[in-house]
């Protein structure tokens, strides 16, 4: 499969000799936040990785070809080119077969970073059971994929405009551990608290490693996801963003928005919503977990 894909000679090196490597997706530059403030935010990412002594590994699909870190002009089309297509791990096979431009969400990010042999992937929030689910059966393929992939998925839990018991309940049901990083209760995203208490703590990322390699051993083939919260000084309270999530489902619902279309409308609305607050959250969020992420593949390096 590593034949298959183009690699930075950087990320090559660094997954040849055993060094720290941490996977970043790219749907959240094409399609999660407006431009410029995506490609700013995909080089501050790349950049904190660094620091943390971990090798950044950005992951796209581009020309037909799945690439495994990208240059600063692979990074500037993400970032500004709106022809640039979302894919989930559904479409990878037909976006490579099609010679096509795609921004890889967490679920297909998880598939091609274990294909291409990264263990850590640092993400803002991952897909979940959308609201309303009974009704739509609007689930996403990153709880399937973290059910099927051995990957370390850090997050700050899932996005806030999902059913977040549902969504807990579904990756119960899948197998997949939930650890709390520093705290007893899962994150909902724009919030640190969200009254939703979970069964597994870990208070640092030597932890988490050493309980990524024990599930490995006894041949468990399951992703873990990792429940970071945001940063205190950016936490936004979570009664009054219910609020504001209400007001843009409703404005989805008569406009007929549904499907892919979904979330990024959503989170756009949010941004209106809030005056721009929810976009510094998000910012800082995801940029928040490249630091855990780089961290945990530090450390799984050290063990490894």
């Amino acid at each position: 499969m590593r034949n298959e894909i183009i690699y930075t000679a950087d990320v090559l090196q660094a997954i040849n000799a055993g060094r720290p490597v941490v996977a970043l997706e790219s749907t959240i530059i094409a399609h999660g936040m407006p431009y410029p403030q995506n490609l700013e935010f995909a080089r501050e990412a790349e950049a904190i990785a660094l620091t943390y002594s971990a090798q950044p590994a950005t992951i796209a699909i581009l020309g037909g070809k799945v690439c495994v870190g990208l240059d600063d002009g692979q990074l500037e089309q993400l970032a500004s080119d709106p022809s640039v297509g979302k894919v989930a791990t559904r479409e990878i096979g037909s976006t490579l077969a099609r010679k096509g431009n795609g921004a890889t969400t967490v679920s297909a990010t998880m598939s091609l970073a274990h294909a291409a042999g990264i263990k850590v992937f640092a993400t803002g929030g991952i897909g979940g059971v959308h609201r309303d689910a009974d009704k739509s059966f609007d689930i996403s393929a990153d709880l399937i994929e973290l059910s099927r992939t051995p990957v370390i998925v850090v997050s700050a839990g899932a996005k806030a405009i999902l059913d977040l018991p549902k969504t807990l309940e579904y990756l119960e049901t899948m197998s997949v551990p939930v650890i709390g990083y520093q705290t007893d209760e899962f994150p909902a995203f724009y919030s640190r608290k969200s009254g939703l208490m979970l069964s597994a703590r870990a208070n640092f990322a030597k932890n988490i490693a050493a309980t990524y390699l024990a599930q490995l051993e006894m041949g468990i083939s399951s992703g873990i996801l990792i429940a970071n919260p945001v940063p205190e000084e950016f936490d936004l309270p979570f009664e009054t963003m219910d609020k504001h999530i209400a007001i843009a489902l409703q404005d989805a619902q008569s406009e007929g928005v549904e499907g892919k279309a979904l979330t990024p409308f959503l989170l756009g609305r949010i941004v209106e919503l809030t005056e721009g607050e929810s976009l510094v959250t998000n910012r800082a969020l995801a940029l928040n977990n490249v630091k855990l992420g780089a961290e945990i593949a530090f450390k799984l390096s050290e063990l490894t």
